[in-house]
């Protein structure tokens, strides 16, 4: 099936600033796809996909079980980039089988998106993307791990310059995160929750200044623990000044991964690998979000994904998904 052949991908949340730029990147990966921006406030949608080109707007209400869409209409995907307590878009997409990608969810937040699948496992492919920056550190940290042959350590930091937060929904989602159940990590083979001056910690910047971070936890630490055998991995985030900013340029967003292990050489192996995009975080997310609704629909990288539950490195190739970073203009750097 050809991307001009499917009913439209349903964004909501789509007249965001994260959700626009997905918009604009799933036109940008395949121009005949049909998009349908959704949103509270229609005239912002219609705004939006007047920008995109060849896209639709409709007006989406949570607290509905329909979500206030047409009875008559049809998509083929489902991406929701605002945290959605009733899970009525999920509970949407299961109806209508139809995939569905989220994004804004914590590590001790899943556990009713799990229900639901659990509950009717055939109903639908479900990607929960909800990892720091939709997958930009979890994928490239695993296509690094490729040079080892024994993980003991994985220590992930992010670098959101204060200038680019972004807008309110991804500002509700950094404040409930940081404050409802502390910050998932494994330490010594063991999960912790670190709460208060415990969860602190200083990172590096790619400049090398030292900055002030703690943990946090979105999905990426319990991925990266499932899909290798470190005993040690924990995500630190610090909101301040990129490296960039500080050079009086504009702001950036900055990722490193630390990888401690052994090579395949049997030898001890440290790496540092960072990744900076020049145009800040939208940009990554949006693209790794788009990069999600492609696989899932089987436009690149396989066929049509079949009904489960699923993290971005279950379907998406971390090779793939760095080279299309770089092509962004993602720098990385191996230290």
């Amino acid at each position: 099936m050809t991307s001009h052949t499917l009913a439209p991908v349903l964004i909501v949340g789509g007249s965001g600033v994260v959700g626009a730029q997905a918009a604009h990147a799933l036109r940008r990966l395949h121009p005949q796809l049909p998009i349908a921006i959704g949103g509270r406030d229609l005239a912002k949608a219609q705004t939006v996909a007047a920008a995109v080109g060849g896209a639709s707007a409709v007006g989406v209400d949570l607290q509905r079980a329909d979500l206030g869409l047409d009875a008559h209409a049809r998509y083929s995907a489902v991406i929701v980039f605002v945290k959605d307590a009733s899970l009525n878009t999920l509970k949407y997409a299961q109806a209508q089988g139809l995939p569905y990608l989220s994004t804004s969810s914590g590590s001790f937040e899943i556990a009713p998106e799990v229900a639901l699948h659990l509950r009717k496992p055939g109903a639908a492919p479900i990607l929960l993307a909800s990892h720091w920056l939709a997958g930009a550190a979890t994928l490239p940290a695993l296509h690094y791990a490729r040079e080892f042959a024994r993980i003991d350590r994985i220590d992930l930091s992010a670098l959101l310059d204060e200038e680019d937060m972004g807008g309110p929904a991804a500002a509700a989602d950094y404040e409930r995160l940081i404050s409802a159940a502390g910050a998932q990590v494994l330490e010594d083979g063991q999960w912790r929750w670190l709460r208060g001056d415990e969860a602190g910690r200083s990172i590096r910047s790619v400049d090398g200044v030292e900055v002030a971070a703690a943990a946090y936890s979105p999905l990426d630490v319990v991925t990266l623990a499932a899909a290798t055998d470190a005993r040690w991995i924990r995500l630190d985030m610090a909101l301040g000044v990129s490296a960039s900013r500080r050079r009086g340029e504009a702001y950036s967003t900055e990722i490193a991964i630390e990888i401690e292990g052994l090579g395949h050489d049997g030898q001890p192996l440290r790496v540092r690998h960072e990744l900076v995009h020049p145009a800040g975080q939208a940009p990554l997310t949006a693209l790794c979000i788009a990069l999600g609704i492609e696989r899932l629909l089987g436009l690149a990288g396989g066929a049509v994904v079949a009904p489960g539950l699923y993290f971005p490195d279950s379907l998406i190739d971390p090779a793939y998904l760095l080279l299309r970073l770089q092509e962004a203009g993602v720098r990385q750097r191996r230290l």
